[in-house]
């Protein structure tokens, strides 16, 4: 904290800095201690975000301006675009074109020298912008296969034009080049000076020869006063597609050979670059898996089941899902989809198969070079490429052979442990209690992994307002290793969860998900919250019945390495209740012991990651013991036959989770209390369910000249055989599955009834002379003994 005099204490060049007597940190708000002009220097903007190819125009907040002011914004603290004053006062800034995703941060200036103020930017991949913020095309099958046979016409492109702050615009097509680095570079203009009306049409020209070679690139609308390519101008993109449109004339001759010409080349260029097939994580073996393991795995926008998408890249698939991290050394990303029957495709059965990806779609840190530049690497390794060999021609042989699926036979699924209710827990290896304590602490700890999971507990209240002697789970906060510290509380709304990242609040109205320096956060509806960490660690967070819950998957690599409150994650539930200095507790201890044990995993204001932005959270949780030891709550309830709740509440409670059902109802005096926690603890057991081993024997291939019947290749699957006519099958006709992941059976194939009967002949003949030679050989040797024989006589 900085002493210094009040009159010096301005947040000029101070945000998130707390004085003596004022502070700048995003905490003054709440704490009513902000300088007076924080709101001048520590800017809130709106929108907050947008794409990253740029032209944003984002309004200042909450400050005004001269308008004479020479206004400059800078990003990144390098990169610097225009900046203006508009006729209210409101200052604005044009976000520049990026290389990477997530929070930049940027500066403005006054004067153009000194950059005094400050705010923070959320660069977004370009795909998971609304539609409302880029432009959309008329048709896009169209667009991506114009020239190819009976595709022509006009193509029309849509934008929304108010977001252009210009009467007539200047369409645009740009080249995203990526080689050594990425580079967006003006091509040329297709419309200029048009009316900013949100649409255009135009009839498609094969472009000069210097330009028509270039076949990735993206269309840009910017106001007609700025010169043709001006950079980090107020602008809509459409982002990166295939410029089939303008490709040279051999293209529309003769699309499929020309693009089984780029697709050969692309074939020699892969071959010289290094593989990154063996550093991909495998893929989860059945659809349940994949939509479970959130901490490995996310929903691929361009399959979505939910959304129902038409999975244009993958037919035949329902619903695929993307590795969320880059493999460690060069970036690489995987893609796997499932059918309607939850099965994996793969491209050995289908077109429509799981790919991994050269370049992760995402991008992965620190982005900026190839292969990690978002989206636009996997359009330029990737995609352009399945264009080539798939789409514009026949020959994805070519494309399979560099960018096969992955099967599932190592993947091995994530545990899960929650908490839920007021609260239960529910470890890793499956140990169930419940801890009523107040307080604050450790859920899960990883020395080997420097991940952090922490809770905090606040008493309940009945419905007429007056305290209860149970509590709940109402803050979770986290990090892993140097990740910025994510905190997801109940807010004061019911079944609302407020997102806290460094202690400031994160906002999701406009984007659902949010890349952080070690983290994701992804959170479509305040009443979920999930965050993802490179150990493929997944938090997720729910709020609903005025309780939250908590979800915690580990992966394998955790086993032996996890401590707290939600175990030792070791397939062995007897050490569950070992506390923090190493002493291990019975499972049939009584709730009391239980409650001591729990008391002890309270956390330090030291290792406290929470945040303490109110009076009453300071009061209640900073100044005050981190276990509460005056809180003492109810051990058990009573079922009184003469409660009227009970019967209502043995109804209601049955089956799984019924004990907690129970608790919660009659504790709470809530039927609504009690179902919400039957409900969150049949979604826990689903969960793991979905998250069970499941053992694969691997892809088997369909024998030369034969057909194979099955495509599921896990335990208890079957795949039958058959050869064509005038072939004869050879080897195991059915094969199975088996426990030990391995197939019945033998090797199958198909022999040519003609080859069969050579082999034959040669068979008989190699017999006949193999007999010939016995006979020589016996015949040879009685001669002998004879002979022997004779002289022995004389």
């Amino acid at each position: 904290m900085s002493l210094l005099p009040f009159s010096a204490q301005s947040c000029a060049r101070s945000c998130g800095e707390k004085f003596n007597t004022c502070s700048c940190h995003a905490t003054c708000e709440s704490l009513k201690d902000c300088c007076a002009d924080y709101k001048q220097f520590c800017l809130d903007i709106e929108p907050h975000s947008g794409s990253l190819l740029g032209g944003t125009d984002f309004k200042i907040l909450n400050a005004t301006f001269e308008q004479n002011i020479n206004l400059a914004c800078r990003f990144n603290s390098e990169i610097l675009t225009e900046g203006y004053v508009d006729e209210s006062g409101v200052g604005h800034c044009i976000t520049p074109l990026l290389y990477e995703s997530g929070w930049i941060p940027f500066e403005v200036s006054t004067d153009g020298v000194n950059y005094d103020r400050s705010g923070r930017w959320l660069s977004v991949h370009h795909s998971k912008l609304s539609p409302v913020y880029k432009i959309i095309f008329g048709n896009a099958t169209q667009w991506q296969y114009y020239g190819t046979p009976n595709v022509s016409g006009d193509l029309k492109m849509i934008w929304m034009s108010s977001l252009i702050k210009a009467e007539r615009v200047n369409i645009e097509l740009w080249d995203l080049s990526i080689y050594l680095s990425a580079e967006w570079k003006y091509l040329y203009t297709v419309g200029r000076d048009v009316p900013n009306s949100g649409v255009f049409s135009f009839t498609p020209q094969i472009a000069e020869n210097s330009y028509s070679f270039w076949d990735l690139g993206s269309m840009r609308v910017s106001p007609s006063t700025k010169p043709d390519g001006a950079r980090d101008v107020n602008a809509l993109w459409s982002g990166a597609y295939a410029i089939a449109w303008h490709l040279e004339e051999a293209f529309r001759k003769d699309s499929a050979g020309w693009a089984l010409d780029k697709c050969i080349k692309w074939d020699k260029e892969e071959k010289a670059m290094p593989n990154f097939l063996t550093e991909i994580t495998d893929c989860p073996c059945t659809l349940a898996q994949a939509r479970a393991d959130t901490g490995k795995f996310h929903t691929d926008y361009g399959c979505d089941i939910e959304a129902g998408s038409l999975c244009v890249y993958h037919p035949g698939a329902v619903h695929c899902v993307r590795a969320i991290q880059g493999s460690p050394e060069y970036g690489a990303g995987q893609q796997c989809c499932y059918d309607s029957t939850g099965a994996q495709v793969l491209t050995g059965d289908s077109i429509g198969g799981s790919t991994p990806d050269r370049g992760h779609d995402w991008g992965e840190p620190p982005y900026k070079k190839p292969p990690r530049v978002p989206g636009f690497s996997h359009w330029k390794y990737d995609v352009i490429s399945f264009y080539y060999c798939c789409l514009w021609s026949d020959n994805c042989k070519y494309y399979f052979t560099h960018r096969p699926s992955s099967d599932c036979r190592t993947y091995r699924p994530p545990r899960a442990a929650a908490v839920l209710g007021d609260p239960h827990f529910m470890t890793f290896d499956g140990v169930t209690f419940t801890f009523n304590g107040k307080g604050e602490y450790s859920l899960v700890h990883s020395s080997d992994f420097e991940l952090s999971v922490q809770g905090r507990t606040e008493p309940m209240k009945f419905e007429n307002g007056t305290v209860a002697m149970a509590t709940r789970l109402s803050s979770v906060a986290m990090r892993e290793k140097d990740s910025d510290v994510i905190e997801v509380r109940l807010r004061d709304q019911v079944d609302e969860l407020q997102v806290l990242m460094n202690q400031q609040v994160l906002s999701f109205s406009e984007q659902k998900w949010i890349d952080l320096k070690g983290v994701f956060v992804f959170s479509p509806k305040p009443t979920d919250v999930t965050v993802m960490f490179p150990s493929g660690t997944g938090v997720e967070v729910r709020a609903g019945g005025g309780v939250m819950t908590l979800t915690v998957l580990q992966p394998h690599d955790l086993q032996n390495h996890t401590q707290g409150l939600l175990g030792t994650m070791n397939d062995d539930p007897e050490d569950d209740f070992t506390s923090s200095n190493g002493v291990i507790i019975p499972l049939n201890s009584s709730a009391q012991d239980i409650f001591t044990y729990c008391a002890g995993w309270a956390i330090t204001n030291e290792t406290s990651l929470f945040t303490y932005d109110s009076t009453h959270l300071l009061n209640e949780y900073y100044y005050a013991p981190k276990h509460d030891p005056s809180f003492i709550p109810n051990f058990s309830v009573t079922e009184d036959p003469e409660d009227p709740l009970l019967e209502p509440a043995l109804n209601l409670c049955a089956g799984e989770g019924a004990s907690f059902c129970k608790y919660d109802t009659l504790s709470m005096r809530s039927l609504e209390q009690g179902n919400a926690t039957l409900l969150a603890y049949r979604s826990h057991t689903s969960t793991k369910k979905a998250l069970e081993p499941v053992q694969s024997c691997g892809w088997l291939s369909p024998p030369n000249h034969g057909q194979k019947e099955g495509t599921l290749y896990l335990e208890g699957a079957t795949v039958t055989f058959s050869c064509n006519s005038g072939y004869r099958l050879y080897g195991s006709q059915e094969r199975t599955c088996q426990a030990d992941g391995k197939w019945s059976g033998q090797d199958t194939h198909c022999v040519a009834d003609n080859t069969l009967a050579i082999v034959l002949g040669s068979v008989g003949a190699v017999l006949a002379l193999v007999v010939m030679v016995i006979a020589i050989v016996v015949y040879t040797k009685k001669q002998k003994n004879l002979q022997c024989h004779m002289i022995l006589q004389k």
